[in-house]
């Protein structure tokens, strides 16, 4: 099978490709931009296990500029996966950046596959199109996104339904909920601690640090994205992929206390802006369509992630 990766250097796009790649019958193209310049020593690191793979072949393409007429061919599978995330950077004038590589480069995607019959479009979405909810949520709730990144996500996955409405473009929408493990960007909160707790530094909590998270190891999040390769009746659908556990803030701190055997402080820096208070995934539609199962428990793959950061921190 030719499956087509955007975002393939980041940190979820680099585990699926190699996941795909398990699959002796898949062949892999991984596209990506290196849009920040600040993260390709990061996003080269990613690729190791990839780049000298005879079934990868790797693409350093801004999508915005890529013509898709030449990469695109009958059958192919698109993971998309490319896109500007956080939440609290999406404010103010970096959120040009966000429409631009958010919005603009998944309608130029949608565009290609109007004349190219693809067998499969996977949209990756994030549980921020959900806003502030109550309990467990499922896909037929309202969205209300609290941040322009939100936003623009939401906008991607509209513009999908669009697309799949008026031009029978076969996609399947997948809304992520925080996920974690070795390679997880620098600016996400596990990372942030760990880094903290290496480097001996107090480690930054916004606001009260009660606020929940449905946490996604890594590995589950891409067992249940590859599964869409293999579903049946998952054309047209929006589906959640959330975790095995979840935690408060601070109890992820007391598990990080744990593995480590260190004693860390805290530095509260506020209430943070966009974000809700809890998230919490239902997953029943994931585990009915796509057999979807989370194993790996947050202090198993903490472990994961500190092992990784470990290496990393001696490397720089």
């Amino acid at each position: 099978m030719r499956i087509i990766v955007t975002g393939a250097a980041g940190f979820i796009g680099s585990h699926l490709c190699e996941r795909l790649l398990k699959e002796k019958e898949n062949v892999v193209i991984g596209i990506d931009g290196f849009i920040d310049p600040a993260l390709k020593p990061i996003k080269q690191r990613n690729l190791g296990n990839l780049l000298n793979h005879p079934r990868f072949q790797f693409l350093n393409k801004n999508l915005l500029e890529l013509d898709w007429s030449k990469v695109l061919a009958k059958d192919d599978v698109i993971f998309h996966l490319a896109a500007v995330p956080g939440v609290r950077s999406s404010w103010g004038n970096n959120f040009r950046l966000y429409v631009e590589n958010n919005i603009l480069v998944t309608q130029r995607l949608l565009e290609a596959c109007k004349t190219i019959p693809i067998k499969k479009l996977i949209y990756a979405s994030t549980s921020s199109v959900y806003g502030e909810k109550i309990g467990r949520v499922s896909e037929d709730s309202v969205p209300f996104p609290l941040s322009p990144y939100g936003v623009t996500k939401l906008t991607g996955e509209y513009l999908c339904k669009v697309y799949s409405e008026n031009d029978g473009i076969p996609i399947t929408m997948l809304r992520y909920f925080t996920v974690y493990g070795p390679r997880q960007r620098s600016d996400m909160a596990f990372h942030k601690f760990i880094a903290c707790i290496i480097k001996k530094k107090p480690i930054p909590i916004y606001g009260d640090g009660k606020q929940t998270r449905d946490f996604t190891y890594i590995g589950d999040c891409v067992e249940g994205t590859v599964s869409v390769l293999h579903a049946d009746h998952v054309i047209g659908e929006t589906i959640n992929i959330g975790g095995k556990e979840r935690k408060s803030i601070l109890e992820v701190v007391e598990i990080l206390e744990e593995i480590t055997g260190q004693k860390t402080s805290l530095d509260f820096i506020g209430k943070p802006r966009g974000e809700p208070r809890h998230t919490w995934a239902d997953i029943t539609k994931a585990e009915k369509l796509l057999h979807y199962s989370p194993t790996v428990s947050l202090k198993e793959g903490l472990q994961y992630e500190l092992k990784d950061l470990l290496d990393l921190y001696k490397e720089v």
